[in-house]
């Protein structure tokens, strides 16, 4: 996750990418749109998973998809975005949406993604039938 209250956080601080869906798009397309959106980059060819849904804590609902490696991830141009900074402060600043991205193995995605995003690596590895080889892309 990007802006300066998670600037120098890991553990438990990186997200998958995610973001809110136009009327007319399916969940899927959007999830594409983000990925390129968010990363600058293409979405990696071959199938995507469908990794279902969970409640964040915020209590909005993410549906998640999961790819295949197929490359590292390559420079980025991310979009920015407006904060109050310090907050409460009035003072508006801009912040790189996400500060890095990679695509990471289930056990070190573990470890980095946000607690109530684990249930999504849980079920990536169920499909996967791999165990830890499978690879989640997130971003922080």
């Amino acid at each position: 996750m990007g802006g300066p209250f998670w600037a120098r956080r890991d553990a438990g601080a990186w997200s998958v990418i995610k973001g809110e869906y136009e009327p007319d798009e399916t969940p899927r397309a959007a999830a594409r749109r983000e990925f390129q959106e968010e990363l600058g980059l293409p979405v990696p060819d071959g199938e995507l998973l469908p990794l279902g849904e969970a409640r964040q804590t915020s209590g909005k609902v993410v549906t998640v998809w999961g790819a295949g490696r197929r490359s590292r991830p390559g420079p980025r141009r991310p979009r920015h975005v407006h904060h109050g900074w310090p907050r409460g402060s009035g003072r508006i600043q801009e912040f790189p949406e996400i500060d890095r991205a990679a695509w990471l193995d289930l056990g070190e995605a573990r470890e980095k993604i946000v607690p109530t995003q684990r249930v999504f690596l849980d079920r990536l590895a169920e499909q996967q039938g791999r165990g830890g080889e499978a690879a989640a892309p997130a971003a922080d």
